[in-house]
């Protein structure tokens, strides 16, 4: 089956943001995906959500400094310009079905990625960037960084970091690409070829749409003369992006090891690949000298040792979960899981329980969802195994173990009286984690489980101007006036839902069906008439710069 349309291309022209990126571009056209065809890319905006991060930060010694090389790129593509492209990129990948738009996912990357980037803030440029951490189903062991802040993060890459030190590191990396502006440079370099000038990159991604051979094709007809100019930059690029790397975990308190570790085992995995991998990806620079230049790094380095986190685990066991959802892969996450309950560590034994029950949620045993969630918890507080490096003491209130609660309460397959013990929990949680935005969105959930429409209704409405970036509470906002059969409301709602998703001709469509609506008033109207005014004139505006 073919891969998603925004991957090759669009990965493809941003190779320097991986080591292994432009590996897994070419790798797509022979290695199988684990989904269908997904939505074609957009080039109209929108803006990533801001997770709280709520992390710790370690003392540590201070590191060296590297400077920061990005203003030599500024009149080729300003940093409000990287932003841009990297929304209009970001609206492809969040259309595809394998982005895992998963509340508490996301809540820990987000928390753990902003952690690393609250240890160096020089990191967010001159426009204070607002990095956004994602995770991608994908079998492959990978991580990209788009223009302008936005990190994404295989499943299998997830899966295969063994401690968190090792998960910062491959972070941090990608941390040190944004940092660098190694895109803009990128561009800075080729400005006397101009052979791949940025909408090159764009209609690559608009290729896609007839297959990847074609959106290959215009990628490499758009490159061809400069590649090895581009390879030249891309050794440069790479060992900045270890350095600065290096630095920010240490600068975090991680241990800086695990980078060694981790890029250890992505050499291991890479050899399976040698075979297919086209010659010039050949001339990156070789893992076994960027290791090294590491390991020369580390001695000079106070070795310090940091116990993983327990979301770290939970975040991993959900990861498995939902890498495939298939009936097979559910029973394989599951067996896995078995296996883990033998651990010592009572994180690893919480975190098999907690994916023992997301299991159950996606099999829609509630029952069975419950007892795993109660095992989980009973575990957290058990005494740590002897010669097991975990955080002691007795655990705190967990947002992810709360959120799974709440998923678990307003299961469809749920008892009806079950709505009213939801929705207190809902209400604890939220007061318990005011920075959730998950169990914010559950709390919408629970009100409208328990048959409190209007009162959902008047809660996301607050929501929505408080945060006004995420679609999925208009989302919410209209599945409540829909039950309470305020259908131009319920269709205005969606209107914004679409808008923040970046489909702008899609909103104007319910801005129409709204106007129509028997119950649509004369406040109604006018208000219709003022936002379709709004959206036809960005639509105009967008139109134009595609052919500017």
């Amino acid at each position: 089956m073919p891969r998603p349309a925004w991957r090759a291309p669009v990965l493809a022209a941003l190779w320097l943001a991986s080591p292994f990126l432009l590996a897994h571009a070419a790798l797509a056209q022979t290695s199988p995906a684990l989904a269908a065809p997904k939505p074609t890319f957009s080039s109209e905006p929108a803006a990533p959500a801001k997770p709280a991060s709520t992390w710790t930060q370690l003392a540590v010694p201070p590191a060296p400094n590297l400077p920061n090389l990005g203003d030599t790129s500024r009149e080729d593509l300003s940093p409000a310009m990287e932003r841009k492209i990297g929304e209009e990129i970001m609206r492809g990948v969040r259309g595809d079905r394998d982005y895992l738009d998963d509340a508490p996912l996301l809540e820990y990357l987000n928390t753990f990625g902003n952690a690393l980037v609250a240890a160096r803030p020089s990191v967010r440029g001159e426009t204070n960037y607002d990095y956004f951490f994602f995770a991608v189903r994908d079998p492959q062991l990978n991580a990209f960084a788009l223009p302008g802040g936005f990190i994404g993060v295989h499943s299998a890459l997830l899966l295969a970091a063994q401690t968190e030190a090792e998960l910062a590191s491959v972070l941090s990396h990608e941390i040190g690409h944004v940092a660098q502006r190694h895109i803009a440079r990128m561009l800075g370099q080729q400005r006397q070829d101009a052979l791949m000038p940025l909408a090159a990159m764009l209609l690559a991604a608009l290729a896609s749409r007839a297959g990847g051979d074609v959106a290959m094709g215009v990628f490499a007809a758009g490159q061809g003369l400069a590649i090895q100019r581009q390879l030249n930059f891309g050794r440069d690029a790479e060992r900045e992006a270890d350095r600065i790397g290096f630095q920010i975990m240490g600068e975090a308190g991680f241990d800086t090891t695990g980078m060694v570790a981790f890029f250890g085992r992505m050499q291991a995995a890479s050899r399976s690949y040698s075979d297919l991998v086209p010659a010039y990806l050949q001339t990156h620079p070789l893992t076994t000298e960027r290791i090294a230049d590491i390991q020369a790094r580390i001695r000079e380095q106070p070795y310090k040792q940091r116990p993983d986190s327990l979301n770290f685990h939970l975040a991993r066991a959900r990861a498995r979960v939902l890498q495939d959802e298939s009936v097979q892969g559910l029973l394989n996450a599951k067996a896995v899981f078995k296996t883990q309950l033998e651990q010592q560590s009572r994180f690893q034994v919480t975190a098999a329980h907690y994916g023992l029950s997301y299991v159950a949620v996606k099999q829609a045993k509630p029952a069975e969802a419950q007892a795993e969630l109660d095992a989980a918890n009973a575990a957290l507080h058990q005494p740590a195994g002897p010669n097991v490096f975990t955080s002691g003491g007795t655990q705190g209130p967990n947002s992810l173990l709360a959120a799974m609660a709440l998923e678990v309460l307003l299961m469809p397959a749920q008892k009806k009286e079950v709505a009213q013990q939801a929705l207190k929990a809902a209400d604890a949680a939220r007061m318990q984690f005011p920075l959730s935005r998950g169990i914010a969105r559950q709390y919408a959930e629970a009100l409208m489980a328990a048959g409190k429409q209007e009162q959902a209704t008047l809660y996301l409405r607050d929501q929505v101007q408080l945060y006004k970036e995420e679609p999925e509470l208009y989302d919410l906002l209209a599945k409540a006036y829909a039950e309470q059969g305020k259908m131009t409301l319920q269709h205005m709602a969606l209107a914004e839902s679409y808008v923040l998703q970046g489909a702008t001709m899609a909103a104007l469509d319910q801005l129409t069906i709204a106007r129509k609506s028997t119950d649509a008033t004369f406040y109604d109207q006018a208000v219709i008439d003022a936002r379709e005014r709004e959206l036809q004139e960005k639509r105009r505006e967008q139109l134009k710069d595609q052919k500017s």
